[in-house]
């Protein structure tokens, strides 16, 4: 069941699909103060929180401070509050069992027994927001129900499935028909390869440098003939420059966003000073999704959005108040008090949290200050394309997802999670973090595998990618200046090409659980606890995922680690996949096992009953048989069934019944 309460004067987020009434009285199980600015909920000591999607830390958010407040930091420390994400959506397992989506635009905290360790508050800016209570049978039925509320998940196209291959640093077609040669020379699997800022003319949105990519139309047919999509990326600032016709009819139509004397807002980020388009007036937003079609129209058939928080790296007029105390400042005396008065001229230059409440959005023709709803803005970047899209190819499927992100944005595109490092805290990180975002409704998600900043070592990528062949998004991606990170870079090419090469052997599963996930409003990652809800050990494992109906994977994420310590909460099957193509299967009873897992090899476990489908593998999607494949079962009972969906993975026909039969095998079989 659920409830609806409002508070204040709600300003509309596009969140939820269906609105449900008002409800009356107080709001069921939280605590209500200060006109709707604080919300409060007893944990018991058993309590147990999950949600919050993008964030640091466990899957058990207990014991921390969370805020809704997406900002560009690269670094996703533990001690960090934020990310780039807004995913108001708790779900609170213990005593009493519900779930609970605050639906606000702006700034949010949530104290989960921090301050105290019985008390989970939330505290809102502005007490201007929905509150939406969820009750059910279990924690899948409490996600099934939001799932519903706030509408299907974005479905990608299939070839999305694939690997990618990205760094900031192609510079050229070249460079791009380099990644692909060295891939394709060594068996290495590879659907796409992405462009970074350095394929744009002086990275201006929706250009293409016609000296490092002459013929960009013609180098995306050269590509798309060896079975490789571009994906390029687009930013949310549009570059101050006379010529430049997206700047120039923004500004002609009045499109971009501006400070309260009118006139546009001015930021610095990639192009220098830029403009940010007003994607929250639907005039702007529809004019800025039209832009992509200047990409379409060159092959393009994905995107991936950035910088969209907004990423301000100064605002315009702040800088010229920086200019000005330096110039103050040239005829002291150097001491210790000057150092430190330069050594901070960075934090005055770069203040976005104050920045955010210099411009305005005009929204239905009011204008509404950018920090009120701030959260918003890389949602609305991307539902902007995401409308063209339908607009423009309303049968096709398009790859897109972005950075920053709001709930309701999963309906329009999925998330990669933000700048990582090449940590192994950070491959953790990214196991903990994809249930979270999976019960927010963003399926189509991962992170940059090997990390992308800081330099990777070869067993931290065979182990990110080892976990990263489970993702829907499965790219390697790194920064510049960092070290070189292809798979092909390294001594050990037999181990990449097996681990790369058995995602495409998973590709039917995968995909399956991928699109059951999205139509049924389910959970393509689940914690243990989610099926498993009356053993005392499960809520306890954070680090082993259930992924779809029959598999639960135990990645290795410490590194010079031979193999780990797993737990299973029912007998299940182990499963080893081998350099050489073997597969050798061994059934473990319930209770802790140490699993060997050398540094070239994948294991996963299959749950009773249950089958994995399988195909014969190749070096992107289109090799890859759907229908002739082969099952790894592990009967009870006498037989293993499992629901396998499967479809064209390009148009929408999502609902054909053609696309899903049972598999069954039997224990004579």
């Amino acid at each position: 069941m659920i409830e609806r309460y409002a508070f204040g004067n709600v300003l509309e987020t596009g969140a939820v699909v269906c609105k449900p009434g008002c409800a009356e009285g107080a709001v069921p199980f939280l605590e209500t103060e200060e006109a709707g600015r604080r919300f409060s909920f007893h944990m018991g000591s058993g309590d147990r929180v999950y949600g919050l999607g993008e964030n640091v830390r466990g899957i058990n958010k207990r014991g921390w401070i969370y805020e809704s407040r997406c900002i560009d930091d690269p670094y996703l420390l533990e001690s960090r509050r934020y990310l780039y994400g807004a995913h108001n959506f708790l779900l609170v397992d213990g005593s009493v069992r519900f779930g609970v989506f605050f639906d606000c635009p702006g700034y949010l905290a949530f104290d989960i027994g921090y301050t105290r360790a019985s008390l989970l508050t939330v505290t809102a800016e502005e007490p201007d927001l929905d509150v939406y209570i969820i009750t059910g049978d279990s924690l899948t039925d409490i996600v099934r129900q939001f799932r519903t509320l706030v509408g299907r998940s974005y479905i990608p196209p299939l070839w999305a499935f694939g690997f990618g291959q990205s760094r900031w640093g192609y510079r050229s077609a070249d460079d791009i028909r380099e990644v692909v040669r060295r891939h394709r020379e060594l068996g290495l699997p590879l659907d796409s390869v992405y462009l970074d800022i350095d394929y744009m003319e002086r990275y201006k949105d929706f250009t293409v440098n016609a000296e490092t990519f002459p013929d960009f139309a013609a180098f995306n047919r050269e590509m798309k003939d060896q079975g490789i999509h571009l994906v390029p990326i687009i930013d949310a600032a549009v570059k101050v420059e006379k010529g430049y016709p997206v700047y120039e009819e923004g500004l002609e139509k009045g499109y971009f966003c501006k400070k309260a004397d009118g006139t546009p807002f001015v930021g610095g980020v990639w192009p220098g000073n830029s403009v940010f388009p007003d994607v929250l007036n639907a005039d702007a937003r529809r004019w800025f999704g039209q832009q992509y079609k200047r990409l379409l129209d060159q092959g393009v058939e994905g995107f991936w959005n950035d910088m969209n928080e907004p990423s301000v790296f100064y605002a315009a007029d702040r800088l010229e108040q920086v200019r000005g105390q330096l110039e103050e400042l040239k005829d002291r005396p150097a001491d210790g008090g000057l150092y430190h008065e330069l050594a901070s001229m960075p934090q005055k230059l770069s203040n976005p949290l104050e920045d955010y409440k210099t411009f305005y959005h005009n929204i239905d023709g009011v204008p509404v200050r950018h920090d009120r709803v701030h959260n918003l803005y890389g949602c609305y970047m991307t539902r902007a394309a995401g409308e063209a899209f339908e607009r423009l190819l309303p049968d096709r499927r398009i790859l897109l997802f972005s950075r920053s992100s709001a709930i309701g944005m999963h309906r329009w595109g999925g998330i990669w999670q933000g700048d990582n490092h090449a940590w192994w805290s950070h491959l953790l990180l990214n196991i903990k973090m994809m249930p979270s975002l999976n019960m927010c409704g963003f399926l189509y998600t991962g992170a940059d595998l090997g990390g992308f900043g800081a330099d990777t070592t070869e067993d931290l990528l065979l182990r990110w990618l080892a976990f990263g062949i489970f993702t829907p998004l499965m790219r390697n991606h790194s920064c510049e200046g960092t070290r070189l990170q292809e798979a092909y870079r390294f001594e050990n090419p037999n181990g990449f090409r097996h681990i790369m090469g058995l995602r495409y052997r998973l590709l039917p599963y995968l995909y399956s659980e991928y699109m059951k996930a999205a139509l049924d409003g389910g959970m393509y990652f689940r914690p243990l606890a989610f099926d498993y809800p009356d053993d005392p050990h499960a809520p306890q494992v954070e680090d082993q995922l259930l992924l779809g109906e029959s598999i639960m994977v135990a990645p290795v994420y410490r590194q010079n680690a031979d193999g780990r310590y797993v737990y299973l909460p029912e007998p299940m099957k182990q499963v080893r996949f081998r350099p050489d193509g073997s597969v050798e299967e061994q059934v473990l009873s319930q209770g802790h096992h140490y699993v060997a897992i050398p540094i070239d090899e994948v294991v996963l476990f299959l749950r009773p009953g249950r089958l994995l489908p399988l195909a014969a593998g190749g070096c992107n999607v289109d090799q890859v048989d759907f229908q002739n494949l082969t099952c790894i079962a592990f009967p009870a009972n006498g037989r293993a069934v499992y629901e396998y969906y499967h479809d064209d993975g390009i148009t929408k026909d999502y609902e054909n019944p053609a696309n899903r039969r049972t598999l069954r095998v039997s224990e004579d079989q």
